[in-house]
């Protein structure tokens, strides 16, 4: 199986190219969804963050406020390394235990692992190419601020991350996201395109 690391900051685009991948014919893993999954009610993730940031970060019927703890940490870089100490290995391990279960079910297809932190974990090795979106930073706040964030709290939270060079030199490939979804669709498809004149490519 041929497998793709996708990492960005966030409102680069990475989520886009990811869907993209997937309608061309890839199997999807999100770090998000994985990273839903491991907050529900009860989940010890939970109960740790609760520990950790206090009940304040709840909603009335017991799930995580991602908006409220985002405003917490992204505002507080302690913080922010306190969060991902309690959630990365855990997160990390069920990322990995996804790629395996999609080689299995299809070890000459491509899997690709759709993940902001990427760079942050030390498993580089596991991929065979390393992708980043990036995209300017006034070009992400604004994304943000179309989707309900003050302009001030999207500041904040593009400022939190690594910077788009960061995120570059960690990658094999490199795609800038500053334009249209259309002009996106054709950098992901000539990628796709590549990744399938690979030689050798699904082999596990």
């Amino acid at each position: 199986m041929y497998r793709i690391g996708l990492t960005g900051g966030t409102a680069a685009g990475k989520s886009a190219a990811a869907s993209i991948l997937r309608e061309l014919g890839a199997h999807l893993v999100t770090a998000d969804e994985i990273a839903r999954e491991q907050v529900l009610p009860g989940s010890p993730v939970l109960e740790a963050l609760v520990r950790e940031f206090g009940r304040g970060i709840l909603e009335d019927d017991g799930t995580l406020d991602r908006r409220r703890l985002g405003a917490m940490v992204f505002a507080d870089r302690s913080k922010l390394e306190r969060l991902n100490a309690i959630t990365h290995p855990p997160l990390v391990g069920a990322i990995l235990e996804r790629v395996e279960e999609s080689e299995r079910r299809d070890p000459a297809g491509v899997v690709v692992v759709d993940a902001a932190l990427l760079p942050d974990w030390d498993i580089a090795d596991v991929f065979d190419v390393v992708v980043s979106i990036c995209a300017p930073a006034d070009v992400r706040v604004a994304r943000l601020a179309a989707d309900g964030l003050s302009e001030g709290a999207a500041r904040s939270r593009v400022g939190s991350q690594m910077s788009d060079e960061a995120y570059a030199g960690v990658a094999d490939v490199v795609i800038e996201h500053d334009g249209s979804m259309e002009e996106l669709r054709a950098k992901i498809s000539e990628l796709w395109s590549r990744v399938n004149r690979v030689p050798g490519k699904g082999q596990s």
